[in-house]
C-alpha cells in the first residue's frame, strides 16, 4: 500500500515496520462520504505514563491505512509507546497471534471454529474497528462500469474472457465495451479480503459461483497472483484488460477505476464511505462481536462491504504492554474512528463501538 504523504515522518518516528511498498499518496479530500462524527464515540484514551513500551502486531492489509492513521495519532499523545504493524495479510496475522509472536493481530475474518483451540494464549477478544469496501477494480479502457454478482463470479472463474461479453453488455446497456481479453488478478497470500470477496459471491451468486469461499481458493491457473491488496492493485494498474478485487483505499491510491456493483435491492452502488456506512447500519452482531456486512439490505448499501477486527488476549502476561494495548484499542474505537472517512473507510456503528469498548474493559493485566 502507498503511504499517505502526511504520515511518512510520523511513522518513521514511531518505528513503523509494516512492509509498505514505496510511494506516497496525498491526503484525500472528503469526497462526500459519511461525516467523521456520525459513528464516533468520545474518547481521548491515553496510556499510563512510564517507561517505553513497544507493541508488535501483524495482519490484514485491508485495514493497513486505518492502522497507519491510528498509530500516528495515538503516539502523538503517548510518546512512550511505539506500535509496529506488519501488514502481511489476515492469514499471517491470525497465525502470528495463535503462535504468540505478536501482541495483537488484525484480521478481516475470524478464526474457523476448528482453529480457535490452536491459539496458544488462551481466551481472546475480537475487537471490531473498521468497515470498508472491497472494490472490483478494472483496467478496461471504459470510464464507467456496472457489474452484477453473477457476472463477477463468471469473470473470476474465467468463464467470461473478453470485456465485450454479452453478460457484461447486459449489465451496461448502451456502453461501448472493448473486445480486449480479461486478465484476472487475485491474492497470492492467505487473505481476509479474499475470504470476504468469495463469501460475497457465494451468497450473492450461489448458482454461478463454484469456487466456494476462504482465505485461499483454487483459482483458475490462468489468473495472476499479487501479494497483498497493493500487489493486486499493481497488476490491475499495469495490465491492460485486468480486473481484481482491491480495498477502496488501495484502489484510490493506485488511481484505479472500479465498478458499481448490484446489491440485493437491485441497485448498482459505487463503493464510497457513505455506501459502506449504509451497509453497516443493518448488521447483526453476535455476542463475541463477530458479524458480516456483506450483501447488506438497503438501496444505498454497497454489497461488498467488509469488516475487520483486531484481536488480543483476555489475560495479558505483561502489565505495561497490557495497559498499552487497552489504551490503544480504546483510542482506535473512539478518536481514531473520526479519521476513517478521510482514508475511504467508515466508522463502525456507535452501538457496536460501545460493545467493543466494554470488551476492551474486560482485558486483564497483572
Amino acid at each position: 500500500m502507498n503511504k499517505p504523504c502526511w504520515l511518512i515522518a510520523s511513522l518513521a518516528v514511531v518505528g513503523f515496520t509494516g512492509g509498505i511498498s514505496a510511494g506516497c499518496k496525498k491526503k484525500p479530500d472528503d469526497g462526500g462520504g459519511s461525516t467523521p462524527g456520525s459513528g464516533t464515540a468520545t474518547g481521548g484514551a491515553t496510556a499510563p505514563s512510564g517507561g517505553p513500551v513497544t507493541l508488535n502486531a501483524s495482519g490484514a492489509t485491508f485495514q493497513q491505512a486505518a492502522q497507519e492513521v491510528t498509530i500516528e495519532a495515538f503516539t502523538k499523545a503517548n510518546k512512550h509507546i511505539k506500535v509496529n504493524y506488519g501488514a502481511g495479510g489476515s492469514g499471517k496475522g491470525r497465525q502470528d497471534f495463535a503462535d504468540q509472536v505478536v501482541d495483537f493481530a488484525c484480521s478481516d475474518a475470524p478464526y474457523k471454529e476448528a482453529d480457535v483451540g490452536k491459539v496458544k494464549g488462551g481466551e481472546f477478544f475480537y475487537i471490531p474497528n473498521v468497515l470498508g469496501a472491497i472494490t472490483v477494480s478494472y483496467n478496461a479502457g471504459v470510464d464507467k462500469l456496472q457489474l452484477s454478482p453473477e457476472t463477477i463470479a463468471k469473470i473470476f472463474q474465467r468463464e467470461i474472457k473478453t470485456w465485450n461479453d454479452p453478460a457484461i453488455a447486459a449489465d451496461n446497456p448502451g456502453a461501448k465495451l472493448p473486445a480486449t481479453g480479461i486478465v484476472v488478478a487475485r491474492r497470492s497470500d492467505g487473505s481476509g479480503t479474499t475470504e470476504n470477496f468469495t463469501k460475497f459471491l457465494e451468497g450473492a451468486a450461489p448458482t454461478a459461483w463454484k469456487l466456494k469461499s476462504g482465505s485461499t481458493v483454487e483459482w483458475p491457473v490462468d489468473t495472476q497472483a499479487g501479494n497483498g491488496n497493493g500487489g493486486v492493485a499493481q497488476i490491475v494498474k499495469s495490465t491492460p484488460g485486468a480486473i481484481g478485487y482491491v480495498d477502496l483505499s488501495d484502489a484510490k491510491a493506485s488511481q484505479l477505476k472500479y465498478a458499481a456493483v448490484k446489491n440485493p435491492a437491485g441497485k448498482y452502488v459505487e463503493p464510497t464511505a457513505a455506501s459502506v456506512t449504509a451497509a453497516g447500519d443493518g448488521i447483526e452482531v453476535k455476542d463475541n462481536l463477530v458479524f458480516t456486512a456483506l450483501n447488506a439490505k438497503g438501496d444505498a448499501a454497497y454489497p461488498i462491504t467488509a469488516q475487520s477486527w483486531c484481536m488480543t488476549y483476555a489475560k495479558q502476561a505483561d502489565k505495561a504492554k497490557g495497559e498499552a494495548i487497552k489504551a490503544y484499542f480504546k483510542f482506535m474505537l473512539t478518536d481514531a474512528q473520526a479519521l476513517l472517512p478521510e482514508i475511504d473507510f467508515a466508522p463502525i456503528p456507535k452501538s457496536l463501538q460501545e460493545r467493543a469498548l466494554a470488551q476492551v474493559d474486560k482485558i486483564q493485566t497483572p
